[in-house]
């Protein structure tokens, strides 16, 4: 998917070993359809050749204000008037500090002030004693308050062997937040709880019983509202799917262990979407040893015992989040989809055929609320979710 198509970024590099995890974002950029153009402070070139970020870039690489590539010798003018977003990774504690007052000494601190209307957009990268230093800290809050969104830095070990604030974000957190800044923040502000996955009931030691659910929609579903602005929490079913990036993750097991966790983060949230392909029943006589063949070949006899419900349990709290439910059928989707809808008292239901759904890289959707109901296009899931999300945004009261 091109999320990033159409999108001219301006991709300014300063001095930092942290220089070398841009070669890797610039491809990954690209491969999401963006155009990149490269501006190098002096300092940059120690770190990283302009060589290979022409190479990876496919485009010239700027260095000089007064680079005569440019007819009119305006390159800090005519490099930000058309772009979509001037991108500074990584930014040293010296190019912040420009930032913040304004200094225009070389061709990238230039083009900053000379931005108009473009946006600004800092990933901050120096020693953790760089970062937290009393003017570090001023000149962020003043470039904040500018207008600028700082995009980190995270925590860990340093190049210099130390270890805590001022890492660069990783290349995929980087181009996460890329993708995130074009997205509509029609969430913004909103608390969101979504549960994802399968979950699994155990019969022995060994044995569960579980079902097909990757877990693919609900961590777009989540991916989606972090884009739109949300703070987001994933209550997630064993899957192999690392969680999005600026998610809280929160793992669950069996049905009781997730309706435990939905229960205490319920009151919090203001919104939950229920996507979870939760077990409808239990195994009550689990067994503490591995159940072994017998020559008989007889079955073990399992007692079943049925889960709690935990959409219509969130859905009847007296002051708790606007719900959404899925209801994954294989036959009869509009009728049986309503009358879960209505069942479990919500506004929203979200409805698709498992056997077309489940594993897949793509799916549609079908939205259900007291209007009737709306059939989303065939899609790949997170285009599928940012569509729900904007779905949900336009219907949620206030």
């Amino acid at each position: 998917m091109l999320e990033l198509a159409q999108k001219r970024i301006v991709l300014g590099l300063t001095g930092g070993i942290a220089c070398y995890k841009i070669a890797e974002f610039v491809r990954r950029a690209q491969d999401l359809g963006a155009v990149i153009d490269v501006v190098m402070t002096e300092a940059a070139t120690h770190f990283i050749t302009p060589v290979t970020m022409q190479a990876l870039s496919g485009r010239p690489v700027f260095l000089d204000a007064w680079d005569n590539r440019v007819p009119n010798n305006m390159a800090h003018i005519n490099l930000t008037r058309g772009a979509d977003a001037i991108f500074i990774a990584p930014a040293s504690t010296d190019f912040i500090a420009k930032l913040a007052h304004g200094l225009a000494d070389d061709l990238l601190s230039t083009l900053c002030v000379a931005k108009g209307n473009c946006p600004l957009l800092v990933a901050p990268a120096m020693n953790r004693e760089m970062w937290l230093h009393p003017a570090t800290q001023r000149n962020v809050a003043q470039i904040k308050a500018d207008g600028v969104a700082i995009l980190g830095p995270a925590e860990g070990d340093q190049a210099c062997g130390e270890v805590g604030s001022g890492r660069m974000l990783e290349p995929n957190e980087l181009l996460a937040e890329l993708v995130a800044f074009f997205q509509p923040k029609v969430l913004a502000g909103k608390r969101v709880l979504i549960t994802a996955g399968p979950t699994s009931e155990k019969i022995d030691p060994v044995r569960v019983i579980t079902n097909r659910s990757s877990g693919k929609m609900g961590y777009a579903i989540a991916q989606a509202a972090r884009e739109a602005g949300a703070q987001v929490t994933l209550i997630s079913g064993a899957t192999a799917l690392p969680a999005p990036y600026g998610v809280l993750r929160l793992n669950a097991e069996s049905a009781l262990d997730m309706h435990a966790a939905v229960m205490a983060e319920a009151s919090g949230a203001d919104i939950f979407i229920s996507v979870a392909a939760v077990a409808d029943w239990r195994v009550v006589n689990v067994s503490n040893n591995k159940l072994k063949k017998t020559a008989s070949g007889q079955a073990p006899e399992l007692e079943f015992a049925q889960n709690p419900d935990i959409l219509a349990d969130v859905a009847k709290l007296p002051s708790g989040p606007w719900c959404v439910g899925f209801a994954a059928e294989t036959e009869n989707l509009l009728e049986y989809a309503e009358a879960k809808r209505k069942r479990k008292g919500v506004p929203l239901l979200v409805g698709n055929l498992a056997q077309q759904a489940m594993n897949a890289e793509s799916t549609e959707l079908v939205l259900f609320d007291e209007t009737g109901h709306k059939t989303l296009p065939a899609q790949p899931k997170i285009n599928a979710a940012r569509q729900l999300i904007k779905a949900i945004a336009q219907r949620m009261p206030g």
